[in-house]
């Protein structure tokens, strides 16, 4: 069962409680804090991508940069530097935005979105916030000679291989497959897999695809995210923080001695994940700057004055 998580406080009143679930793996992948449902598989949403772009060079993909592999692994916002790396990859493999079957979108980021309005742009799938991944998916098939048209069907061999590596690094046991908002297969996780997955990348041998992954993904923060999101901050506060969030209230991260956390708001919403997940790494000893301590408790709001904050409740961690 989930327990009571984050609270937000306006004027000294708890106006709103956020439930969830919380684990925190050590380097081994021994539990050492687990909070609700932490055995029971959830959907992981984009939190899984890193593990994509693993299953990805592990079948011979070739990012022309660290730069390329961070937007292959990303939710990116659709601004001026994504798009050029998502571009640029699908050009290296002859591959055209049209055959991305990711959802037709605008970007996320505020701005690059009024732009592209006032030029008179229309949706493109180019800037939906998995296009990086799709993008990745199909190089993966022209490397493999694979069919391009039915890359996002369950069986098709890369989907299969990218089960094959996520139920490797996770040690889950195989499950039936959802199907995520971009329209790809999705594989279900416990909490305390995804967190072991995590776990794994960072601590791997530096000329591994995962230790790859996790490398650029920590390097390129805003490439991974973009201005002002989640992962942008929170990797920026925590040196050598590997992390990914996930839509619907997923967050998983992982220091490089392999020591994880993953966590799962059960309403969604995204103002308790940089809280919770400052508070878990605080669990974790995690050196505590002003800039963790800032996303620890993240303000509230009347007017233009902070009259309250959204802090993970004290007791669990």
């Amino acid at each position: 069962m989930s327990i009571e998580l984050v609270e937000v406080v306006r004027s000294g009143f708890r106006e709103c409680v956020h439930r969830g679930s919380a684990v925190i793996l050590d380097a081994h992948g021994d539990l050492v804090v687990g909070v609700g449902e932490v055995h029971s598989p959830i959907y992981p949403r984009s939190a899984n991508k890193p593990l994509q772009a693993v299953a990805a060079l592990r079948n011979g993909f070739e990012p022309s940069s660290p730069e390329e592999l961070a937007v292959a692994s990303s939710s990116h916002a659709g601004e001026a530097d994504h798009i050029e790396l998502v571009e640029g990859l699908l050009d290296r493999y002859d591959l055209r935005v049209d055959q991305l079957q990711c959802p037709a979108d605008l970007p996320g980021n505020e701005l690059a979105r009024a732009e592209l309005i006032a030029a008179g742009q229309l949706p493109s799938p180019i800037y939906m916030t998995c296009s990086g991944k799709h993008s990745a998916m199909l190089a993966t098939c022209v490397v493999n000679d694979w069919p391009l048209e039915t890359y996002m069907e369950p069986t098709h061999p890369l989907q299969l291989a990218i089960a094959e590596t996520i139920f490797d690094l996770s040690g889950e046991e195989e499950q039936e497959l959802g199907i995520d908002g971009c329209g790809l297969p999705i594989v279900p996780l416990s909490l305390s897999n995804l967190a072991r997955a995590f776990g794994r990348l960072p601590s791997a041998t530096p000329d591994s695809p995962e230790r790859a992954v996790a490398d650029a993904v920590r390097a390129n923060p805003f490439l991974v995210s973009g201005t002002g999101r989640n992962d942008q901050r929170l990797m920026s506060a925590v040196p050598g923080l590997f992390s990914k969030t996930g839509y619907d209230g997923i967050y998983a991260g992982a220091l490089p001695d392999g020591s994880a956390f993953a966590l799962k708001i059960d309403d969604g919403h995204e103002r308790a994940l940089l809280p919770l997940a400052a508070a878990l790494l605080r669990r974790m000893n995690t050196e505590w700057t002003e800039e963790l301590a800032a996303l620890a408790s993240a303000p509230v709001f009347g007017g233009d004055a902070r009259v309250g904050t959204i802090r993970a409740i004290p007791g669990h961690f």
